[in-house]
């Protein structure tokens, strides 16, 4: 049972972390940057099945994210269904198109000439899984009234980016989708007022055959200064 206190009268209870010596730290720390270093986006996704309690995890995962006022604003829609995944290939390709065509600019386009990338989405419809996330801006009582969320899209950030590890670890692929506008999931999956959409990311096996576009990430000096 976990050493319980209270602290001006709210309950808190004792900090149960994970510890290492400082070898092992270094250790974890260079391990798990490795893993990371080969989470890549990946289109050709299989349509081999993947265990439900397996995205449930990863799904629990990323609602352990820290969040404004722990507010966790937040809804994970998993979706497994074939006609729900088709429509909204067919919603998303129909935005797609239009932002390829008419939205994007020369220069956004010709940014997006080494990744190949179009608008055809077929990896909406045949990966096992597609995970939306939508972001609460606010809540709602009981008796209607609004209660405010704070820092929705930075929670809700953190909440992806959890996510998106959780996945790699599992020996997954994803791909961070956000066709524009995304307000066609909010219908499809017949969401409430006060949710929008934030994230399509589907999530599966990559093919057997599968190459991605060779790309370089920029240096730790690039990044980091240390003052």
């Amino acid at each position: 049972m976990q050493e319980e206190k209270t602290i001006n009268g709210y309950p808190f209870i004792r900090y149960q972390g994970i510890e290492f010596t400082e070898t092992e730290t270094t250790r974890q720390s260079e391990e798990f940057f490795r893993q990371m270093q080969t989470r890549r986006s990946v289109r050709d996704i299989s349509d081999r099945p993947v265990p439900y309690q397996v995205i449930e995890n990863l799904v629990k995962t990323a609602s352990s994210a820290p969040s404004g006022a722990n507010k966790q604003p937040w809804t994970f829609c998993i979706v497994r269904d074939p006609a729900v995944k088709k429509s909204i290939r067919e919603a998303a390709e129909k935005e797609e198109y239009e932002s390829y065509q008419h939205r994007m600019s020369e220069e956004w386009l010709a940014d997006l000439k080494p990744l190949q990338t179009d608008w055809n989405k077929p990896f909406l419809e045949k990966a096992p899984y597609l995970i939306i996330v939508f972001k609460h801006v606010y809540e709602k009582g009981e008796d209607g009234a609004k209660k405010n969320n704070y820092y929705v899209n930075e929670s809700v950030g953190l909440a992806c980016g959890f996510l998106l590890a959780a996945i790699h670890n599992a020996g997954l692929v994803s791909l961070t989708h956000t066709p524009s506008p995304m307000n066609f999931l909010t219908k499809i999956l017949n969401r409430p007022e006060n949710e929008r959409p934030f994230l399509l990311i589907p999530v599966g096996y990559a093919e057997k055959d599968t190459f991605v576009p060779k790309i370089s990430r920029k240096s730790f000096d690039e990044i980091a200064k240390l003052y």
